[in-house]
């Protein structure tokens, strides 16, 4: 699967390049990051159909549940404010997974930078 690799903060990230459409393709990812001995997987929203951001259709559910199974930290990055707009409970999803350290929705780059930083100086 197409992946890139690089440093953010002294973090190795791996950076998905593909679609990740469901839980298989999820799967399929999990060994690359672990290759790469990365700390963060990095989805940009350009992998990520219109119906990962709904959540009644369990797609978000699915895929980052296998993620968080195999303890991959996932960061998903881009603009999602037209899905937060439509869906409150995609807001508390948002909200609520930003609280942790395992899943993030980050609008950028600097931003999951930012964070990986406040991270290590904890």
């Amino acid at each position: 699967m197409p992946a890139k690799s690089y440093e953010l903060h002294g973090v190795r990230v791996l950076e998905c390049e593909h679609a990740l459409r469901n839980d298989r393709d999820a799967v399929e990812l999990i060994p690359a990051v672990w290759e790469n001995r990365a700390g963060w997987l990095v989805v940009p929203i350009e992998c990520l159909d219109d119906d990962f951001f709904r959540l009644n259709t369990r797609i978000a559910g699915e895929i980052i549940q296998r993620f968080v199974t195999y303890r991959v930290r996932i960061a998903i990055v881009g603009d999602i404010s037209r899905h937060l707009a439509e869906s409150s409970a995609l807001r508390d999803f948002v909200y609520e997974s930003n609280r942790g350290e395992q899943v993030w929705f980050v609008p950028d780059l600097e931003a999951l930078g930012e964070r990986l930083k406040r991270l290590q100086l904890l």
